[in-house]
C-alpha cells in the first residue's frame, strides 16, 4: 500500500502531521495524525457527562500518549496503545469495539470462557451509545495536547469539567522530557539583585533551535514579586512570555471584581497566574484555569489575547465549525470588541492561589470600582492545587540520623 504524510498547522494545536494509508489489493484505508508542536507546559484532563446524542457527537482530539476512562464499566484505554486520532466520543467507543471484536473468533477457538466475557463487555459499550443510561467518559493527556469539544462555547459548559495540571516525574519521563532544573539549584538562582536580569541556554519551542530564555525578578507595588520569563528566537522570530509567581501560594483564594465603566479601565495593570480564571458575566464567558498560561499585561492586552484564543479554535471559527456556531462566535467577538470600548461589564479573576493581582488606580486608597474577596477553598480546589497530599509538619523518618 502506500502511506501519504502531510504537515500541516492548525493553529489550536500547533502543527500536526496527518498520515494516510490506502490498500488498492483489499481497498482498506486508514489515517491518523500524530502531534508535530511542542509539548505543553501542563498536562489536561477532560471529564465529560455524556447524557444526550450531541453529547455522543462531540469532536474529540486524542494524541497517543492519552488515556481514555468510562469509570462506569472500569474501562480504559491506556496510553500508547492507539495512534492519535481525531474523531468523536462515539467514534472512541466504535473503535474499542473493534479492537476488542477484532480476535474473538481465536479466543472462541482456545478459551471459550474469556471470549464469552469479553462478548459481553462488546455488549455494554455498545449500549452505551444506545444512551440507556449516562455515562461519565475522560480524557487525560500529560502532554496537553488532546482536545473535548464544547458545542456552547464560548459560553462556560456544565456538563465538560477542564483541569490543567503539573505532569509527575514519571508522566515527564513518559513523554521523553528531562527537567531542566534536576541538577540545579533553583533557589541559588535568586541570589543575584532583583534588578539583574538571569539569562540561560533553551532550545525554542516552535522551531527547536537554540535560544535564549530571559527571567527577572520583578517587584509589583501594593502586591508581591513575580517572576517574568521571556524567549526570543533569532531563527524563526518566535517570541513568548510567561510569568509565574515569586511567592507560596496564600492561605486563601482571591476573587476580584472589577465594574468596567470607562475605557481607561483597560490600561490597568494584569496578574493573571496560571491558577486564575476569568468570568465575564455579561458576555455569559469564562475562561478555565490553566489557559492562556500566567499573564503580566494590561486588561485590554488579556482581552485581546482571549479573543485570539477563540478565533484560533479551529472548532469554533475554522474549517470545521458549524454556520450557526461560526455566527455564534462572531457575535461574541463583536460583544468582546464592545467591551474594550465601551461596553460596561464585570471582569472577574477567581484565582485559588491568591496569586493574582488586578491594579487599583487608586492606590493605597480604597478604588470604588474594583472588590477584592479572600475566601477558603474548597477539598477540590485543594486538590487541583496539590495541597491535600502536602506534608508540611511532622514528615521527619522518625529516627533518622540528626533528627
Amino acid at each position: 500500500g502506500v502511506t501519504r504524510l502531510l504537515l500541516t498547522r492548525i493553529p489550536f494545536f500547533k502543527e500536526i502531521i496527518v498520515s494516510s494509508f490506502a490498500c488498492d489489493s483489499c481497498s482498506w484505508s486508514n489515517t491518523e495524525i500524530q502531534s508535530a508542536g511542542r509539548i505543553q507546559e501542563q498536562g489536561v484532563r477532560y471529564t465529560l457527562a455524556v447524557t444526550s446524542r450531541q453529547d455522543m457527537n462531540r469532536e474529540v482530539v486524542k494524541t497517543d500518549c492519552a488515556t481514555a476512562r468510562i469509570p462506569e464499566l472500569d474501562f480504559e484505554i491506556p496510553a500508547f496503545t492507539q495512534k492519535g486520532v481525531l474523531t468523536t466520543v462515539e467514534g472512541i467507543i466504535d473503535r474499542a469495539v473493534a479492537g476488542l471484536e477484532q480476535d474473538q473468533p481465536v479466543r472462541r477457538a482456545t478459551d471459550e470462557e474469556v471470549a464469552s466475557k469479553i462478548d459481553e463487555f462488546i455488549g455494554k459499550l455498545k449500549q452505551l451509545k444506545e444512551l440507556h443510561s449516562s455515562f461519565t467518559f475522560i480524557v487525560d493527556d500529560p502532554s496537553g495536547n488532546s482536545f473535548v469539544e464544547n458545542p456552547r462555547a464560548p459560553q462556560k459548559d456544565d456538563a465538560l469539567v477542564v483541569t490543567h495540571y503539573r505532569r509527575t516525574p514519571q508522566q515527564a519521563a513518559m513523554l521523553g522530557l528531562e527537567a531542566f532544573w534536576a541538577d540545579r539549584d533553583f533557589l541559588s538562582l535568586f541570589s543575584v539583585p532583583v534588578t539583574q536580569v538571569l539569562q540561560f541556554n533553551t532550545n525554542c519551542p516552535e522551531c527547536n533551535a537554540p535560544a535564549n530564555t530571559n527571567m527577572k525578578l520583578v517587584q509589583i507595588p501594593h502586591f508581591k514579586e513575580v517572576i517574568i520569563m521571556a524567549t526570543n528566537c533569532d531563527s524563526c522570530g518566535h517570541r513568548t512570555n510567561e510569568v509565574k509567581s515569586g511567592g507560596a501560594i496564600e492561605p486563601q483564594g482571591t476573587r476580584i471584581t472589577l465594574r468596567i465603566t470607562d475605557p481607561s479601565d483597560m490600561t490597568r495593570d494584569v496578574l493573571k497566574s496560571e491558577t486564575c480564571s476569568v468570568e465575564i458575566p455579561e458576555l455569559e464567558f469564562e475562561l478555565g484555569m490553566g489557559a492562556l498560561g500566567g499573564k503580566f499585561t494590561t486588561l485590554e492586552g488579556l482581552l485581546k489575547d482571549i479573543g485570539e484564543l477563540v478565533e484560533r479554535n479551529p472548532f469554533t471559527l475554522g474549517d470545521s465549525s458549524a454556520p450557526s456556531k461560526t455566527e455564534k462566535l462572531q457575535e461574541f467577538l463583536g460583544k468582546l470588541r464592545e467591551v474594550k470600548g465601551k461596553a460596561k461589564a464585570h471582569f472577574i479573576m477567581d484565582d485559588p492561589a491568591g496569586n493574582s493581582y488586578l491594579q487599583n488606580v487608586y492606590a493605597p486608597e480604597e478604588d470604588p470600582e474594583l472588590k477584592v474577596e479572600r475566601y477558603e477553598r474548597t477539598f477540590e480546589q485543594n486538590e487541583d492545587l496539590g495541597l491535600n497530599d502536602m506534608k508540611t509538619e511532622g514528615y521527619e523518618v522518625e529516627g533518622a540520623p540528626g533528627q
